[in-house]
């Protein structure tokens, strides 16, 4: 990851708040009633929530694969 990622991370929201913020987001624009530059504010924080989420969904898969493969690491038992 490069540094601006990283200090993106140590002030990201959870899984949790930033999923509940992206539901929000959605449920503006979907109402819609806002200006241009609302709607593209919004679009661009969406953008930026939906990457936190798959950050952790993707590190939680990491972690699954990680426990079913055991502690040596691999599908297969060692020889």
């Amino acid at each position: 990851m490069t540094a601006g990622t990283e200090a993106t991370e140590e002030t990201a929201p959870g899984y949790e708040q930033a999923r509940d913020e992206l539901i929000e987001v959605v449920r503006r624009l979907e109402a819609g009633g806002t200006t241009l530059e609302e709607s593209l504010a919004l679009w661009e924080r969406g953008e930026e929530l939906a990457k936190v989420c798959r950050h952790w969904l993707e590190g939680a898969r990491a972690r699954l694969d990680a426990a079913v493969a055991g502690p040596e690491g691999g599908d297969t038992p060692a020889e």
